[in-house]
């Protein structure tokens, strides 16, 4: 019996390496979205030239400049996204299969990409991902018309409640970094 039960947990234990699929599945999408971001930088920097035409004068080149704006907001969301990707991927790696030593020795290696425990995971993500939303609520407000005041408060409680979320989040990394460092 002791054996089939040492057999068990060595078939469970292994188990975990089904991860892989979700750190490779990571790593690549997030490859993915740092290719369409620089792709869509790229030919927005093409467009830079347009901006300087005289021909662009008036209305077109406040409508031109808006959807400038738009776009380099939609590629900072794109590399907000890999990033998320990307440290997803090497958490989920260090967490289940192994540490990523090389990380741990580089003097360049920032702590962002290492990975102690699940919450320390889900914090990291979920600081960037509030940067996301953050991005996505500039993209929105850059395109908004203002038509009555009530639109105007809209747009001043959605940038209080950010400031709200960020204010919170930064209390929450202090108080942690606080008790790391007088457990060490």
């Amino acid at each position: 019996m002791k054996n089939l039960e040492y057999l068990f947990e060595g078939a469970l234990w292994k188990s975990r390496f089904v991860v892989l699929f979700a750190v490779v599945s990571s790593l690549a999408i997030a490859f993915v979205m740092f290719f369409i971001a620089t792709v869509d930088a790229w030919f927005l920097l093409g467009h830079l030239f347009e901006y300087a035409s005289p021909d662009l004068v008036g209305e077109a080149r406040v409508t031109f400049r808006s959807s400038a704006v738009t776009h380099v907001v939609e590629i900072v969301d794109g590399y907000l996204l890999g990033t998320v990707l990307l440290i997803f991927a090497l958490g989920l790696y260090e967490l289940f299969i192994s540490r990523i030593e090389q990380a741990e020795q580089s003097e360049t290696a920032s702590s962002v990409l290492i990975i102690n425990s699940l919450d320390d995971l889900k914090g990291r993500l979920a600081k960037v991902i509030l940067m996301i939303l953050i991005v996505k609520y500039f993209e929105h407000a850059v395109s908004m018309d203002f038509v009555t005041p009530v639109d105007l408060l809209n747009l001043a409680g959605g940038i209080a409640l950010i400031g709200l979320a960020l204010y919170l989040t930064h209390e929450k990394g202090s108080h942690a970094s606080a008790r790391e460092k007088a457990g060490h």
